[in-house]
């Protein structure tokens, strides 16, 4: 079996793929994550007596640790999930996306390309170092573009979206330059369990359930193309399966909602669920100014990893988005877990003035 380096593998999307990982025995895991305020050891508490799953608390700009974890476990590949990843905390505090995102990155790649280079010719060609990206380095999109294919310009309009640009280019230049065997993929909105509910989705749900207001950026006519976790976990194995060295895939849910809509339905869900009396959660709808920036559309074209490695979303939006809010209200205690302090702090500098 496989064993896989997963760097941030305590947040969102991490934490489900190697939850996935484990459950379908696809590789053994070593997970690297320096436990910031998205990430989550109780993500992962199912796996505390897998043997074959290990944490280690630490940070990828850390290039000693990382090489003695390169060298101490051996793995045949790298995924670096590890990121500062919400545009909202990237114009407050644009310093620590560059610390993670782009010299953190080049830290990982650097350890990863000393050790490639060491390792034995057979071992050498099964190496894989695969960078998990954001569809927002290709910038916005009007009404009537095309969507985003991997050869699509780079044209980022915000701090965090600057800084994965700017990763995605340090993973390219390591494979022209010194042969380091890379992937990228880079993928639309996630959505699904485990997210933290700084995001539009959980955000929505966990307020809808509160009684609080629902914020939502300027008209609300805003549009992403949302991609249930899952399916993204299933792509990116795929990928690193058969992906092509040197190679970028687009990773996108076919989903393009505005947001309006998006809360609109989880609001619907909801009603449905856990009504309220002569209540429509809709009614907590609350338009506030835009942040600085904000792009306007985001679409992805994903005929590329559908025609090469045959994949498909598996989930349509109502299907997934169902599935999300019912595991919110199933996991209060997860939920409480994660909005401390420092989360309602948040909300309060994010929203209050608005």
């Amino acid at each position: 079996m496989q064993t896989l380096l997963v760097t941030g593998g305590a947040g969102f999307i991490g934490a489900n793929f190697i939850l996935l990982a484990r459950q379908l025995q696809w590789a053994n895991i070593i997970n690297l994550d320096k436990l910031t305020y998205a990430s989550n050891l109780g993500n992962l508490a199912e796996l505390q007596t897998d043997k074959n799953y290990h944490f280690v608390q630490g940070d990828i700009n850390n290039f000693e640790l990382v090489s003695y974890l390169l060298s101490q476990y051996q793995p045949d590949t790298i995924i670096n999930f590890a990121a500062e990843s919400h545009v909202d905390r990237s114009i407050f505090s644009p310093q620590n996306f560059i610390n993670t995102n782009v010299l953190g990155t080049f830290q990982l790649l650097e350890a990863s390309r000393f050790y490639w280079q060491k390792l034995p010719s057979a071992k050498q060609k099964q190496f894989r170092f695969l960078h998990i990206s954001t569809d927002e380095v290709y910038g916005s999109l009007n009404p009537q573009d095309p969507a985003f294919r991997e050869d699509t310009p780079y044209a980022p309009n915000s701090p965090y979206s600057a800084s994965k640009a700017a990763s995605d280019h340090f993973v390219r230049a390591y494979y022209h330059t010194y042969g380091l065997p890379t992937l990228t993929t880079n993928c639309s909105n996630n959505y699904g369990p485990l997210q933290f509910p700084e995001k539009l989705i959980p955000l929505t749900i966990l307020n809808a359930v509160d009684g609080k207001p629902l914020p939502i950026y300027g008209d609300g006519q805003n549009i992403r193309d949302w991609l249930y976790v899952i399916d993204h976990c299933q792509a990116i194995y795929l990928v690193l399966q058969q992906g092509k060295i040197g190679e970028t895939y687009n990773i996108g849910g076919l989903n393009e909602k505005t947001n309006l809509t998006v809360v609109k339905t989880i609001c619907a869900i909801l009603d449905e669920l856990v009504p309220q009396l002569n209540l429509s959660y809709s009614s907590l709808i609350t338009f506030v100014k835009d942040r600085p920036g904000h792009d306007r559309r985001y679409a992805i074209d994903c005929s590329k990893i559908s025609q090469e490695l045959g994949w498909q979303p598996q989930e349509n939006f109502d299907s997934g988005l169902r599935k999300t809010v019912q595991w919110y209200l199933n996991n209060s205690y997860w939920v409480n877990q994660v909005r401390s302090g420092a989360y309602q702090n948040w909300l309060k500098q994010n929203y209050d003035n608005r």
